[in-house]
Parts: structure tokens; C-alpha cells; sequence
């Protein structure tokens, strides 16, 4: 199984927060780097899986993209990076609270132009596109040109929606139109509600695969919902303390892709990975112990 993931690559600076921030004062918290990225992370995740992956994406000229594109190579990614010269490789502050949710402050970095599509390698099996290079005007033509290409090789179509605010910002229709039909989507409840003004999970998942051909919606502690638009599957989170949320999608979307059996076995393995990524700090998976 080869999985060509395209999108974002970012350096993320993590901090985990022991309680409400002390606006205008000072809160102390502890602060890692890792390495981030939607679609970098679904690349690290697949090959932690046994997958084959490559990732297309874009750093900056600089130390912190070649770390990152190192760090892929340790876990086993190809990571296939256009240098851009004037912008700095994509930068985020991640804030994790005391519950495990984190939010993003994201500097986009060289992740904020479109790559040369010639960079896609020529055979895969599917192609995953993170939803970011999508709502961005920068990279969107990349995006756009790399499911076309996809499409015309006649590989498998992953697209992960990315983020409510950008996505709502970015119109449902718009969004829904650059993906097009026969492929798989995945999006969390809030992404899902955004697309469809659904709120029932379900429901949702059956009208996004309605208009996609198969979507899944991401329900966090919940589980997820599957649905091929004539029935859905659900399937329940595997339970374990919650200690950085950062990933947690990621993880998910490369254990379904990942799986080589029937729906129940891509579910069972994108939950169970995504347990593994919510069990520590950062959005990939951990090396392996020396």
C-alpha cells in the first residue's frame, strides 16, 4: 500500500498549558518541538502502520525545514519538499490545555504557495490530500492539479477537511465543488456540520457521502461514523486518558488508510491508532526506543 500525501509540513511548538491562560500576565507551562502538519502526519502515521509513504509539500530555506524533512525520513516517509527561497518553513504554536484539547496558532509559512506538481511520483495507490492546501489560495492550485492528476492515474481519493473556521470561511459549496465525487472524505463533527448544517453525526456522514462517494465523521471520545450514502457504520473510540489531541485525526485517517480489509477493519485500526496518538505529546507517533 502507497499512500502520496501532499499538503502541509510544520514545525510545531507545543505548549502544554496547566490551566486557564493568565491574559495580559505570564502562565508557565512546558513547551516541546515536534514535527507537524496535516498531511506530514498522516505520512509519519502510515508508515508507522507498515504503509508506504511519501510526502509532497513545500518548506522554507532554512534549519527548521531540513529537521523536518529529516524527521520524516526517520519515520520512514520519502519526503519530496520544494525549497522556497523567500518564505520560512510553516511554523505553529499549539496550545494544549489541562483536558488534552489543543488549539492552533499557525504561521503558514512556505506552505502558503502552490508545489510543482511534477513532484507527485508516478505509481500509488491513493493520493491524501490535507484539507489546508484546499482552503488556502496559495497552494490551492497545487491541490486542484494533484486530484486531477490522481483521478487521471485512476488511484484512490483521501481528502481530509481540515479545520471548522478556515472551512466555514472558505464556503461549504466551494470546498465541496474542489474535491468533486468518488472519494473518501473525512471530517470531524464540527467540519461536518459546516459542510452539511447537520448536526447529527450520522446524518451527516450520509449526506457528505452522498455528494463524495464515502465519508467518515470523526466524533473524537464518540468514535466515528462511516457511510458509503445508503447506510452508516459506526464504531466507538477506544477508551485511554487523553493527554494531547494534537494528531489525533491524522492518526485516524492513516490507520483507515492503512487497513487492507473490510470497512470494520479500517475503522477498528483508524481508532486504535488514534488512541495511540492521543496518549502523548505531539502529532506524530513516537520513535521507537533505542
Amino acid at each position: 500500500m502507497h499512500v502520496v500525501c501532499v499538503g502541509d509540513l510544520m514545525v510545531d511548538f507545543v505548549a502544554r498549558l496547566p490551566g486557564p491562560i493568565a491574559f495580559g500576565s505570564d502562565t508557565p507551562a512546558a513547551i516541546e518541538v515536534y514535527g507537524g502538519g496535516a498531511a506530514a502526519n498522516v505520512a509519519a502515521w502510515l508508515a508507522h502502520a507498515g504503509a508506504q509513504a511519501t510526502f509532497v509539500g513545500r518548506i522554507g530555506d532554512d534549519h527548521a525545514g531540513l529537521m523536518a524533512a529529516d524527521e520524516l525520513t526517520a519515520a520512514g516517509v520519502t519526503p519530496v519538499v520544494e525549497i522556497d527561497p523567500n518564505r520560512a518553513t510553516g511554523l505553529c504554536i499549539v496550545l494544549v490545555d489541562e483536558r488534552g484539547e489543543r488549539s492552533m496558532v499557525p504561521s503558514t509559512g512556505a506552505n502558503d504557495a502552490a508545489a510543482d506538481v511534477a513532484l507527485i511520483p508516478a505509481t500509488a495507490d491513493w493520493l491524501y490530500v490535507s484539507g489546508y492546501a484546499l482552503l488556502g489560495e496559495g497552494p490551492r492550485s497545487f491541490a486542484l492539479d494533484a486530484l486531477a492528476l490522481a483521478r487521471e492515474r485512476g488511484w484512490s481519493i483521501a481528502v481530509d477537511a481540515a479545520s471548522a473556521a478556515p472551512l466555514a470561511a472558505a464556503g461549504a459549496e466551494n470546498f465541496l465543488d474542489w474535491i468533486g465525487t468518488d472519494l473518501l472524505l473525512f471530517a470531524n463533527h464540527d467540519e461536518a456540520r459546516v459542510l452539511t448544517g447537520l448536526d447529527e453525526p450520522s446524518a451527516a456522514a450520509q449526506a457528505l457521502a452522498l455528494r463524495c462517494g464515502h465519508a467518515v465523521v470523526k466524533r473524537g471520545p464518540l468514535g466515528a461514523v462511516w457511510s458509503d450514502g445508503t447506510g452508516v457504520r459506526s464504531v466507538p473510540a477506544v477508551e485511554v486518558e487523553v493527554f494531547d489531541s494534537t494528531g489525533a485525526g491524522d492518526a485516524f485517517a492513516a490507520g483507515f488508510l492503512a487497513a487492507t480489509g473490510e470497512i470494520a477493519d479500517c475503522l477498528d485500526q483508524a481508532t486504535r491508532l488514534a488512541s495511540r496518538a492521543v496518549a502523548h505529546a505531539g502529532a506524530r507517533p513516537r520513535p521507537a526506543a533505542s
